[in-house]
């Protein structure tokens, strides 16, 4: 699958000539392996999606003539590993030391040992986990993609859940198209540096010669508060011959309408060699983050008045972002083979200065059209008070046993496309 498989059926509608006939295409993805990581708690799993996440959907499409189309989406998330629709990390329910260790994360609360508000603050990080570490969490059937659409002379018109403008640069520009642990945002994946995906959204579409381009606005629909949940964004991607450059931009709203993540995104590729350079860079912050404006509220009949407010501060400013990730990598394809080496970093720009860097290489062997099988190395680098630890294409990785500590991720599997 190509790197911007994700986003064909987007593209697709302004690419693509007319249509002989009304249609409905089955698609999908397969892909399952086994992953041994150091540095974790549970170092060996057999998994869902080390090179793609797998899953499967619906793709309509009828020609009415003139130069319109009209379009569909439908696209499952599954878990092979377990034939569920979501998952959580390898390290489960665990959050980083500067979230979970209370002498680091409240010092001014715990003038003593034991810490006589670790019990408080185990049970508002169990809370935070249990309601957004993992992917699918809602358990959406359709979680990857739904959107219907209107292809016209002038562009096209989307409507649903569907990828942000900014991560679809991201996607394109990233060496690995996403694909396993050497993927670029694995070393800044929580909290996300850019919103992949967003429900309720209107999108607007063009192509013209090299140049993509697109506009989206998502509504938050929360009763009583219009600008709580919004995200706009826009992008555009051109191409030509061997050389090819994009820019992006999301900016979304918290869960009270405030200005929240900001994700710009640059990229660019060129041919060289027998093979692909691409690079990019995405700078991004969140002086808002979302779902904890009511945290004091909750707290105070368990830790009074002032401890609640520092708490809540305090879990403001650790989910809070400000950092910059940069990443570049090298794809050369050899007949049956294709071979990916990739270095990514994230320079955290908070006081926390969590760094995480990764560097590695994939091959992949075609024994088919359809099949293949790969490999995945990858070394996290964790600095100060960094504890990523390696996830793949269809999951997160979750965080190491504890802050600074590195990890290394060998995956083996194999993917199927229908």
């Amino acid at each position: 699958m190509k790197k911007t498989a994700f986003a064909l059926s987007a593209l697709a509608l302004a690419t693509s000539g007319a249509w002989a006939q009304s249609s409905v295409t089955l698609y999908g993805i397969v892909d399952a392996g086994v992953v041994h990581n150091t540095g974790v708690s549970n170092k060996n799993q057999v998994v869902s999606g080390i090179m793609e996440g797998s899953r499967f959907g619906l793709r309509g499409n009828e020609d009415m003539g003139g130069g319109f189309r009209a379009i569909f989406t439908l696209e499952n998330r599954t878990e092979l590993n377990t034939g569920g629709l979501s998952n959580r990390p390898q390290s489960g329910s665990q959050l980083p030391d500067r979230f979970a260790d209370a002498s680091i994360f409240v010092p001014a609360l715990c003038p003593a040992q034991p810490c006589a508000i670790q019990a408080a603050v185990s049970q508002v990080n169990n809370n935070l986990a249990t309601a957004a570490l993992g992917v699918n969490l809602r358990n959406n059937f359709f979680d990857r993609q739904a959107y219907v659409g209107l292809v016209t002379p002038v562009g096209a018109v989307l409507a649903g859940r569907q990828y942000t403008p900014a991560y679809e640069v991201t996607a394109t520009f990233d060496i690995m198209g996403t694909q396993s642990s050497l993927s670029a945002g694995q070393v800044a994946s929580f909290p996300a540096s850019t919103e992949i995906r967003i429900d309720n959204a209107l999108q607007y579409r063009i192509v013209f010669g090299g140049l993509t381009a697109s506009a989206m606005y998502a509504l938050g629909n929360v009763p009583n508060n219009s600008k709580a949940g919004r995200l706009g964004g826009v992008m555009a991607m051109y191409k030509a011959g061997p050389f090819a450059v994009g820019l992006g931009y999301n900016q979304r709203n918290n869960d009270i309408g405030q200005k929240s993540l900001r994700s710009t995104v640059f990229g660019a590729s060129a041919q060289l060699g027998p093979g692909t350079l691409s690079g990019l860079y995405v700078d991004f912050k969140d002086d808002n983050p979302s779902g904890v404006s009511t945290l004091a509220t909750t707290l105070t009949p368990a830790v009074g008045v002032a401890a609640a407010s520092t708490l809540q501060q305090a879990y403001t400013n650790a989910l809070r972002q400000d950092g910059k990730l940069l990443h570049v990598g090298y794809k050369m394809p050899l007949g049956a083979h294709t071979l990916y080496v990739a270095y990514s970093t994230f320079d955290d720009k908070r006081s926390f200065n969590a760094d995480t860097s990764s560097y590695g290489a994939a091959f992949t062997y075609a024994l088919s059209k359809r099949t293949d099988i790969n490999a995945v190395l990858t070394h996290f680098d964790n600095k100060n008070l960094a504890q990523a630890a390696p996830g793949q294409a269809g999951f997160l990785g979750g965080f190491t046993t504890s802050a600074g500590t590195d990890s290394n991720s060998l995956a083996l599997g194999i993917r199927h496309r229908f």
